[in-house]
């Protein structure tokens, strides 16, 4: 049975559909991700499934309780890394997670017991005494993600856990992320890290104005999706460049700025043209995630 069910959920607000229809099965001990760009309903989606706001229509259930009529049940066996920070700065790092694990009913013995393990998987078992005030923004997000394993959830909700991170403060959680799903525990995840997803992540769904446009395993839709290689070449003349060959290299191009993408299944021919031409450069790589993303929700900017 799935850990966390959804059906056909939606939600307005005014007279926009932030959430359409949206169905979810989510299995125990996997890592799921909601992806989307901004405005897609992702957080609402979060916000709903934790029962913090009611749906317009649709059924909601976790660990078998309905939400949200039994989401206070519910969250007690559920950890939550918001999408900001909101440590207390009053207390030292040891203290925000006593005073955390308290919400949950916790005997202080238990979350003390508790604390020298959530600190080492934090990385921060010399900054037990520390304020909050003098730790950097990795620190501060590693302890909001201990922070949420004081009560030895059985399902994590992460919204954007690793945004605004330096590469090795996100390397770090990942591999925290991946201890949990070896340990057993559900994630479910939000990003726009797609490298992120396609990391951690067994299944996905990607989000658009409310609704579901694409879902599987991030390998199989690349797979599925996307030529095997991608060549970005960019520079001044790649407009002239693209118009005269463009059709004849790559299998699929698309133009963003002074970049084009060019999709291609065989890139050693494209490589050798593009070696006589000295006023455009050029990256090789195989295809990704982002590439799956981009493809269902378009390269045009976003305002949320």
């Amino acid at each position: 049975m799935p850990i966390i069910k959804v059906r056909n959920l939606a939600k307005r607000y005014g007279n926009t559909e932030v959430v359409r229809g949206l169905d979810l099965d989510i299995k125990r001990g996997e890592c799921f991700g909601l992806l989307g760009p901004n405005g897609a309903g992702k957080t609402t989606t979060l916000k709903m499934l934790l029962g913090l706001i009611a749906p317009d229509t649709g059924e909601i259930s976790i660990f078998d309780e309905t939400i949200p009529l039994h989401a206070r049940q519910a969250r007690a066996r559920i950890g939550v890394v918001p999408q900001m920070d909101n440590l207390d700065p009053d207390f030292s790092v040891a203290e925000n997670l006593l005073i955390y694990g308290r919400y949950f009913g916790l005997s202080d013995a238990l979350i003390s017991s508790r604390i020298p393990g959530l600190l080492e998987f934090a990385g921060l078992t010399s900054k037990a005494d520390t304020k909050i005030t003098t730790l950097s923004g990795g620190m501060k997000r590693r302890l909001t993600l201990a922070r949420a394993l004081v009560n030895d959830p059985e399902l994590i909700l992460l919204d954007e856990p690793t945004t605004g991170l330096d590469p090795q403060a996100r390397h770090v959680i990942w591999q925290g992320l991946r201890r949990l799903i070896h340990q057993g525990k559900t994630i479910l995840l939000t990003t726009h890290f797609m490298e992120e997803a396609e990391r951690l992540c067994d299944n996905l769904v990607i989000l658009d104005h409310g609704k579901v446009i694409a879902a599987g395993n991030p390998r199989d839709m690349i797979a599925a999706e996307i030529e095997p290689n991608v060549v970005e070449i960019y520079g001044e003349t790649v407009d002239e460049w693209a118009n005269q060959h463009g059709a004849t290299w790559c299998t699929r191009h698309e133009i963003t700025g002074e970049t084009l993408f060019c999709y291609t299944h065989n890139c050693n021919a494209l490589i050798e043209q593009l070696r006589g031409q000295c006023e455009l450069r050029y990256v090789q790589r195989p295809s990704n995630l982002e590439d799956v993303f981009l493809k269902f929700t378009g390269r045009e900017l976003r305002d949320a």
